[in-house]
């Protein structure tokens, strides 16, 4: 097993410019913040009002803007990598509401900044994808051979297919031109700074902020979808930012590897334990007209601390007092 060195980091990094697209985003956010503890210090992080990376355009002029790598300048000192961070992503009512435009999106960033990526010789492309990916009925816990074993939860297939689609890029490109890319498979992330729009956030934000301002305006119940049967795996934004840079540093191969913490909990418990975090003491409705999703979740997270080293730190629900905290400290600026 490879261990974190800071040490091994920060020569990793030492000679590395480091283009993290959705840097500004939850997620990337404390990847940028370990990156520059590493020792990073040549990081672009290309902006969305700059840049739309789904226009090859926006990618070509990111690219010219910063002098990687153009044809006839290949023998840069100076190594670049890319973490692909970026997406549009929401939860089960905006795939429900979206779903072409959470596939071209997706689509349209991956390949084509891959593309360009490769022919402008950058060093290694990490791609992010995500636990939509897997078939919607998988053997537990999910191993990364069953990605191909059936289609998708419907609800979130076309942002999942449109993201793995990501994985077919990276070997088809390592097996033709040698291309270092790499495919990471994380669960669903949580933590402070996640974002709590109930009409795009995830389930454990969406949770909290309900049970929140039902205290807050006295309300003696909150609205849950579904029946509380479905269970899910989550993994702390931190830990999956060390993930995601334990793997650049270490792993060179085109195989997807799983991100996750290997804890399963069920909806209706998820639900019980924010409320319990939260305070609120009121009643839980169910409703059973709105979709689970996927019935289960979990990974075998074993590839990823064979392969780089990586494994989970943060307990459950330690991450959900914090995002808890976090929230009611930041929601009304």
């Amino acid at each position: 097993m490879i261990m974190h060195t800071d040490r091994k980091s920060s020569f990793f990094w030492s000679d590395k410019r480091v283009i993290v697209t959705g840097g500004a985003g939850f997620l990337g956010n404390y990847v940028i913040e370990k990156l520059k503890k590493r020792g990073a210090d040549n990081i672009i992080i290309p902006r969305i009002e700059e840049y739309d990376l789904t226009e090859i355009e926006s990618i070509n002029r990111l690219f010219d803007d910063h002098d990687i790598h153009k044809p006839e300048k290949a023998e840069q000192k100076e190594k670049v990598v890319i973490i692909h961070l970026a997406a549009l992503v929401g939860g089960i009512e905006a795939n429900r509401r979206r779903p072409a435009d959470y596939f071209y999106a997706n689509l349209m960033m991956g390949t084509q900044l891959m593309h360009e990526a490769w022919r402008r010789g950058v060093n290694k492309f990490v791609a992010i994808g995500t636990i939509c990916a897997y078939p919607k009925i998988t053997s537990l816990p999910f191993k990364e051979e069953n990605l191909w074993d059936g289609y998708p939860e419907e609800t979130n297939a076309p942002y999942g297919l449109a993201k793995k689609m990501l994985l077919v890029q990276a070997q088809a490109y390592r097996q033709q031109y040698g291309f270092n890319a790499l495919f990471l498979l994380p669960v669903n992330l949580y933590g402070p700074g996640d974002n709590f729009d109930l009409e795009t956030s995830h389930v454990i934000p969406a949770l909290i902020r309900k049970c929140v301002e039902a205290q807050d305006r006295g309300e003696d119940q909150i609205v849950v979808w579904g029946d509380g049967s479905p269970t899910r795996e989550f993994l702390y934004v931190e830990d999956a930012a060390e993930g995601i840079l334990l793997a650049t540093e270490n792993y060179n191969d085109s195989q997807p590897v799983n991100l996750g913490s290997g804890y399963e909990i069920s909806i209706k418990d998820l639900v019980t334990t924010i409320s319990q975090l939260t305070g609120f003491e009121g009643k839980l409705v169910w409703d059973t007209s709105k979709p689970n999703g996927q019935p289960r979740r979990i990974l075998d997270t074993s590839k990823a601390e064979e392969y780089f080293g990586f494994r989970a730190q943060t307990n459950f629900e330690e991450g959900l007092r914090k995002t808890i905290e976090w929230y009611r400290e930041n929601r009304d600026r």
